[in-house]
């Protein structure tokens, strides 16, 4: 019974590793794209400094604000680069 026990834990270990692995995997996957987060939908604290949190932006397609996208996707959603996205509000 104790070996049964013993190859279970081991096997759920073994799965949990993979998850993880998968997770950090999506995350890296992922890039913060600049002027598409619609009111209430940024992924956490905007340029401006304003406010540190997620969930917290108050206008559409706000300038600073930003949420995560798939790699490479983000110029095709109409979005900007941080750095693309400090020029515009310099400006």
């Amino acid at each position: 019974m104790k070996t049964q026990a013993l190859v279970s834990s081991a096997l759920a270990a073994a799965l949990s590793l993979g998850v993880v692995a998968q997770a950090q995997a999506q995350d890296k996957a992922k890039e913060k794209c600049f002027g598409i987060a619609k009111a209430g939908q940024n992924d956490c604290a905007n340029l401006s400094g304003s406010h540190a949190c997620a969930g917290l932006s108050k206008v559409d397609n706000g300038v600073d604000e930003w949420k995560y996208v798939a790699k490479g996707s983000c110029k095709s959603s109409g979005g900007m680069t941080a750095d693309e996205a400090k020029a515009k509000i310099k400006k």
